[in-house]
């Protein structure tokens, strides 16, 4: 079986009144149907809530969250459903592309299918923003790095170890957990077969959690079962 691209998934909605709505559904079933049939496996989703599309890297709370992941964690592989949700205005666009691009982070239009991120490397302007961003890049790198590996030596002299988390195939809820998304899943007889959305709501209703105490998601529940 082919290894499928580590991603992380970048959606937004702009007002409040769109928490409620179709929104964060809708940009997270179009990045789910891209990544299923591109070859990428989306780990985790960045949900950022009623923040404008004029707002910068600085005012976005769940794009810094990512980043930090992505620092931590060597994803290098975002998708969003189109340019339209990273940013309305074009300057904030340019801005967090070159952001992006500074970082080594590959961003991809679900809607379109296209690496967004690579125009900006065959605009010579364009490539000399990056460049200067990359130095200031690794550095804030480097400086993460050196912030964790103090963080893990601190651990490790008061507790004797130091473990990282505990992924869905090591849990001990996980051979539970699959067995009732495959019940959840089973077509029953006159019925619609339910969607990953409607498992991950159960599964939320009836007390599951994931490894890291978050939320079932419909993406979560299409990785556990492809797991």
């Amino acid at each position: 079986m082919e290894e499928r691209i580590r991603a992380y998934a970048y959606i937004r909605v702009s007002g409040k009144s769109q928490l409620t709505g179709n929104g964060f559904d809708r940009q997270e079933e179009t990045i789910l149907a891209y990544a299923a049939k591109s070859g990428y496996e989306i780990v985790e989703v960045f949900k950022e809530e009623a923040v404008s599309g004029t707002k910068g890297e600085a005012d976005r709370p769940a794009f810094q969250e990512m980043m930090t992941a992505i620092l931590r964690d060597g994803i290098r592989t975002v998708i969003i459903e189109g340019l339209d949700r990273l940013a309305r205005e074009y300057r904030i666009q340019e801005t967090l592309l070159i952001y992006l691009a500074s970082k080594g982070v590959t961003l991809i239009s679900a809607r379109t299918e296209e690496d967004v991120t690579e125009a900006i490397h065959s605009d010579p302007m364009r490539k000399a923003l990056v460049q200067i961003q990359g130095i200031f890049s690794e550095l804030e790198k480097n400086l993460l790095v050196k912030k964790l590996r103090n963080a893990r030596e601190k651990v490790r002299s008061e507790k004797g170890k130091c473990e990282g988390r505990k992924g869905y195939m090591e849990s001990e809820q996980h051979e539970e957990l699959l067995k009732r998304i495959k019940e959840l899943r089973r077509k029953k007889p006159k019925q619609k077969r339910m969607t990953y959305q409607q498992v991950a709501d159960r599964l939320n209703e009836e007390g599951f959690k994931t490894a890291s105490g978050k939320p079932f998601t419909s993406m979560i529940v299409v990785n556990l079962l492809r797991a």
